[in-house]
């Protein structure tokens, strides 16, 4: 027996209001159990549309159920009964998703001898009784005017509303009430939303975990262009829209694009097993695998590849439409403070004539209109590049702001066809847990960067290059990544295809040399600032050799700025500008002189820059003797005159221990302390915070100066807890709980000759929670003294680097060390 033919018995017997509300939640429950073979059975819009119907018919049968209990078999007609049911949001579209909000409105009218309100009342119990997670708003039909006034969200609800139960009369009276909504100030309410869209758009950037709903390309800009649709010419969908906005071609490739997307997020929905807008990479493989792909990563990369690029069109047919429905509203919706390009002064209809007029425009940064936007995608092209095209595609380099060109050519979905040797890594994903954006979107933005260097001394750096170097420097931001996507090493595969692009595009074996150079060491300068010791004459030697003149250096210098700033918010931060500016000036240093100072050479040289500091020489005798007198070579190593002049100071009157806090870039503590100071206990209680740099300085009078940094900064509030936790460190007896850590000896290495002062250790294994507080545990116990240790994270794995004084306590204890950490890795 189905569910209707339960109710309809039941009503019939005159049954209880709760039993029938009861069975209508067994045959929810029941419903979503077989929602993914419905799935598997449909497609994106059909699953959508059958997903609506089924809440359709639980509602209409709660309506029946609503009028039984109030009427029993005294029922009056429902057209005469002013209560109407109305769906609203995507279940007004027919476009309910799996665990998307029920919005439902129901309009009523006050009729004197009808209890209304009573009737809704009932029906509100009955859905909640149900187990329906429903939203629900309650107007009476002369009211609905002013209440969409008050909230645009309200507004777009009810110009999306669809019939679902009760009175066809209220209905009608309520469908006039639309149309005045509709026509009520329609200008102002385009304009609110497209405000809206671009603060949606600038809160979920298309990136490789995209909003499906309201990031760039995503359901909401589709929905737009049906709401401003449907307030000027009333159609219900996008496809009845004048051909003169929406052509049947254009239309078929958005609906093709929408179709799967629809697909992506009701497995989303799915896969998370709730409502879920955002495609987190964690959930691809769940997701992928509803939709048919293969449970492996190249099939995962496809799936992701596919969603990106289908975003792209919903966004770009969605910018096209919907500007052509708000200029025939006189509003013009792309609004921008650079330069607007509308039309060229004269007539072209080729890629080849865009790209000339684009190349002659770049003097100053600027952006495109839509209907030329559109004008670029559709321009007759070869089937072959010419040289011509050549010629003007390495003239986009030579422009102060190639990156608007480039970016208006990716816009128009071009950019592939002019640049062969990036077609493979459009759309493409990265899943290194480290990129935020898709290979292409990357490159973009590097090559912005480059434009837009907020570093002064980068900046004066790039000023300096001549006009060949910026151009070549350009083209090189552009295609470092474009060996990405393929078995090998994507430096080497890229500046293979570099070499054989830049000599299409004219330039010279020199130049080409320069290029292949820096795209093959393109993350050397990164890699070796955040996981070497820059202190070591031999890895400064060793980078150094990779490029061998000034002039090199410093564009693989900006060329790193400018690729890390790329990367995501952060990645280029204060702390690693500084490792990358100490690398490049000991780097040049290195150039300039043929050899770099060994490490006590370099100590007197900065002897003799405090002894010139005015501030030390006001110093007492006794005091300058005991800095000068500083064991620890590394601080003076690292360390400008002036910081060590100021940890001196603040040493000289340390009785016990002083520290202080800094928070603002990222966080810092530093302390310098005589009393026994338990830094595993402190770091222990900050593991879930990003170590990134310590250090540890031998002083004088047996004190001990610790420079903690991690990645990232703290709320205010939570600088208490930390000077709590620095306060507990002192105190005999503290403990913390430290998981011991997993590691293969094949992951530790030791160098007992690393220089004349220091011995290294390092490790590289799967990051794992506690792992610095553990190791700096059993450091204390064996009495080794670590000098500086620097962490690096990536894709899940430490890269940590440890200088370590050569005291006899460290190489003479390497078997402990590899037996205490070593079992086998998983």
């Amino acid at each position: 027996m189905t569910t209707k033919e339960k109710i309809d018995e039941l009503l019939y017997q005159n049954g209880d209001d709760f039993k029938m509300a009861k069975i209508l939640k067994t045959d929810i429950a029941e419903y979503f159990k077989t929602l993914e073979e419905t799935f598997a059975t449909s497609g994106g819009k059909d699953f959508f549309l059958r997903h609506t119907r089924k809440i359709d018919s639980i509602i209409k049968l709660i309506y029946k159920i609503a009028l039984h209990s109030m009427f029993k078999h005294y029922q009056p007609m429902k057209n005469s009964l002013p209560v109407t049911l109305v769906a609203l949001g995507s279940y007004g579209r027919e476009q309910l998703c799996v665990y998307s909000d029920i919005d439902l409105l129901i309009v009523y009218k006050d009729v004197p001898g009808y209890n209304a309100k009573e009737i809704i009342e009932k029906i509100l119990y009955l859905i909640w009784d149900s187990g329906m997670k429903l939203g629900h708003r309650v107007h009476n039909v002369e009211e609905l005017l002013e209440v969409s006034r008050t909230d645009i969200t309200i507004k777009t609800a009810l110009i999306e509303s669809r019939f679902l139960e009760g009175s066809r009369y209220l209905w009608v009276e309520t469908q006039n009430a639309i149309d005045s909504i509709r026509h009520d100030d329609p200008q102002e309410y385009i304009r609110q939303k497209l405000h809206e869209q671009q603060l949606m758009h600038i809160r979920n950037p298309l990136t490789m975990e995209p909003n499906l709903k309201e990031g760039e390309g995503g359901f909401r800009d589709a929905n737009l262009v049906y709401w401003i649709g449907k307030v000027h010419y009333n159609v219900d969908r996008i496809r009845d829209l004048p051909e003169h906005i929406v052509k049947p071609e254009d239309y078929r490739d958005f609906r093709i694009a929408l179709e799967f997307l629809f697909r992506v997020r009701s497995a989303l929905h799915l896969a998370a097993g709730k409502k879920v807008d955002q495609l987190r990479l964690e959930l691809i493989p769940a997701v992928a695998q509803y939709l048919g792909y293969h449970a492996n990563t190249t099939a995962h990369m496809r799936f992701a590849r596919k969603v990106q690029e289908n975003l792209t069109i919903i966004r770009f047919y969605s910018l096209i439409w919907l500007d052509t429905l708000c200029r025939e509203y006189g509003i013009i919706p792309l609004q921008s403070d650079k330069k607007i390009l509308s039309e060229p002064s004269e007539e072209t209809n080729t890629l080849l004539g865009f790209i000339k007029y684009l190349n002659r425009e770049a003097n100053e940064e600027f952006v495109v209109s839509h209907p030329l936007l559109y004008r670029i995608k559709n321009a007759s092209k070869p089937k072959r590049l010419s040289q011509g095209y050549y010629a003007q595609i390495r003239d986009i380099f030579r422009q102060p702001h190639a990156h608007s060109i480039l970016r208006t050519l990716w816009d128009a979905h071009r950019l592939g066809f002019l640049m062969t040797i990036l077609r493979k890594v459009i759309n493409l994903p990265q899943f290194d847990g480290y990129h935020q954006y898709s290979v292409d979107t990357h490159l973009l933005q590097t090559l912005y960067t480059l434009e837009h260097i907020d570093s002064p001394f980068i900046a004066e750096l790039y000023e300096t290059l001549s006009p060949k170097d910026k151009e070549l420097l350009k083209l090189v931001a552009f295609l470092h990544d474009a060996g990405k996507g393929r078995q090998k090493d994507h430096s080497l595969v890229g500046a293979a295809l570099f070499r054989l692009y830049a000599k299409q595009l004219g330039y010279d074996e020199n130049a080409i040399d320069n290029g292949v150079a820096l795209i093959t060491y393109h993350t050397l300068m990164s890699s070796t600032a955040q996981t070497e010791d820059l202190y070591n004459e031999k890895v400064i030697l060793k980078f150094a050799s990779r490029f061998q003149t000034k002039r090199m250096l410093d564009l693989i210098y900006i060329l790193t700025y400018a690729d890390m700033s790329a990367v995501n918010k952060g990645v280029y931060n204060t702390f690693n500008a500084r490792l990358l500016h100490n690398l490049y000036t000991s780097a040049l240093e290195s150039l300039e002189h043929g050899e770099i100072l060994d490490e006590t050479a370099r100590r007197i040289k900065k002897e003799n820059s405090l002894r010139k500091l005015e501030s030390f020489n006001t110093l007492p005798k006794s005091a300058q003797k005991k800095i000068l007198s500083i064991p620890s070579n590394l601080l003076f190593l690292r360390y400008r005159p002036e910081q060590i002049l100021n940890i001196s100071h603040v040493a000289l009157e340390v009785e016990s221990y002083i520290y202080e806090i800094h928070n603002r870039d990222f966080l810092t503590i530093e302390v310098i302390r005589k009393d026994p100071f338990n830094i595993g206990y402190l770091l222990g209680k900050l593991a879930r915070l990003n170590l990134v740099n310590m250090d540890i300085f031998k002083l004088f009078d047996e004190l001990k100066y610790f420079r903690i940094d991690f990645s990232e900064n703290v709320l205010d509030d939570e600088i208490p807890i930390i000077k709590e936790y620095i306060r507990e460190s002192f105190e005999p007896g503290r403990t913390v709980k430290i998981p011991s850590p997993n590691i293969s000896d094949s992951c530790v290495t030791f160098d007992c000759n690393h220089s004349r002062n220091y011995a290294k250790m390092t490790l590289n294994t799967v990051d794992q929670r506690g792992l610095m507080s553990y190791l700096i545990s059993m450091f204390d116990e064996l009495g080794i003294d670590i000098a500086t240790a620097k962490i690096h994270t990536f894709r899940n794995r430490v890269q940590d680097l440890f200088l370590i004084e050569k005291n006899g306590n460290f190489c003479h204890n390497i078997d402990t060390i590899i037996k205490k950490l070593s079992t086998k890795e998983e």
